[in-house]
């Protein structure tokens, strides 16, 4: 694939590589979209099998990232990072100061955090040479999980309520698939509501914990798809929703902290044809993108809890957008996304017309 046909693909609007022989970096920057504000999104470092890959992932995630801002309702575009590395190098500091001085030539226009394989630590490392990042120690905002399974759990209370005409989740079954740091977070907040709790995960101790700490039921990874439950939570891999997955199911809500649970586009519409709830994963996981995004406009933990209850508001505008145009779920996020960014646009259009 070449440069402007991955560009006119994703329908991007710049994209920067980055290179420097004395550390080894090769990091590729791609902004798709700053109609709302500047773009943000994370610094992914990751083993690629090829530089190709690597691109293929920062434009599909850079367009993620626009549809995420938009559909939070921050004044916020859309761009990643990813950098073709070892996520477990040892040696990072000047790495990562490197990739900040890349960052800083695009004078704001993209803003870098926290992603797969990168740290805090690296963040410090890149806020020593630009003040365009978001997610470090200084900045003082910590640990964002917990923000993020704030936002699942009320996620999941709005798809409750258009499931089942109640958002109270007392009795409820509900199968996480996956108890990592998020996870465990949201098993809490469910916990506590008297929800009864099915796990699994491929990590023996993650399930143990999770046994001990919720009083779960645990099953093994394959067979949590099809186990008696109201909702089921995917919080683990992308991709689980699909032909084989969606035909066992029996929960009729689908809500969870993965990213990227639809493996295409057409299984969101298997779910709708189904009648089962699906909450959006960008709309849903956005906790933590409003959580560092606050940071730009000095961090303030009530305004941003204050944010992350919406999502429950802004997942059942979804759901009427969907029942209203007939439209499975994420069809309606993805509308919902662009019509905000168009609506921007049209006044852009507006103002610049009266300003000549």
């Amino acid at each position: 694939m070449s440069i402007f046909t991955s560009t006119e693909k994703y329908d991007c609007e710049q994209i920067m590589y980055c290179y420097d022989k004395h550390t080894g970096l090769k990091a590729i920057i791609v902004i798709h979209d700053t109609t709302l504000g500047p773009a943000l999104g994370g610094a992914r470092m990751w083993n690629y099998t090829s530089e190709e890959e690597a691109l293929e992932d920062a434009l599909r995630l850079a367009r993620g990232m626009t549809y995420k801002n938009a559909a939070a309702g921050l004044n916020l575009g859309g761009g990643k990072a990813v950098i073709i590395a070892d996520p477990f190098l040892e040696n990072r500091e000047f790495l990562f100061r490197t990739f900040g001085r890349f960052v800083e030539r695009l004078n704001g226009l993209y803003i870098t955090a926290e992603d797969v394989g990168t740290t805090e630590q690296d963040m410090d490392y890149i806020h020593m040479e630009t003040e365009h990042v978001t997610g470090s120690t200084s900045k003082g905002v910590g640990d964002p999980s917990p923000v993020t399974a704030v936002g699942i759990y009320h996620g999941m209370k709005a798809a409750a309520k258009a499931a089942f005409g109640t958002d109270d989740l007392s009795g409820k079954k509900i199968a996480v698939q996956g108890v990592g740091t998020v996870a465990f977070q949201l098993c809490h907040h469910l916990h506590e509501e008297g929800a009864e709790l099915i796990i699994t995960d491929i990590n023996e101790k993650a399930v143990q914990r999770a046994v001990e700490t919720f009083g779960a039921t645990a099953v093994e990874p394959d067979a949590i798809y099809s186990v008696d439950c109201d909702i089921f939570s995917p919080c683990a891999l992308g991709g689980v929703m699909n032909d084989d997955t969606i035909n066992v199911l029996k929960a009729k809500v689908v809500a969870g902290s993965a990213n990227n649970q639809l493996l295409e586009d057409r299984h969101g519409q298997m779910l709708f044809e189904k009648g089962i709830v699906y909450a959006p994963d960008y709309v849903i996981n956005s906790g933590g993108v409003i959580n560092v995004s606050d940071e730009l406009q000095g961090y303030n933990r009530d305004r941003v809890m204050k944010k992350v209850q919406s999502i429950y508001d802004i997942l059942t505008n979804v759901f009427t957008i969907a029942n209203e145009r007939n439209i499975s779920t994420n069809v309606a996020a993805d509308k919902m996304a662009e019509e905000r960014i168009k609506a921007k646009r049209l006044l852009e259009e507006k103002t610049s017309y009266h300003g000549n």
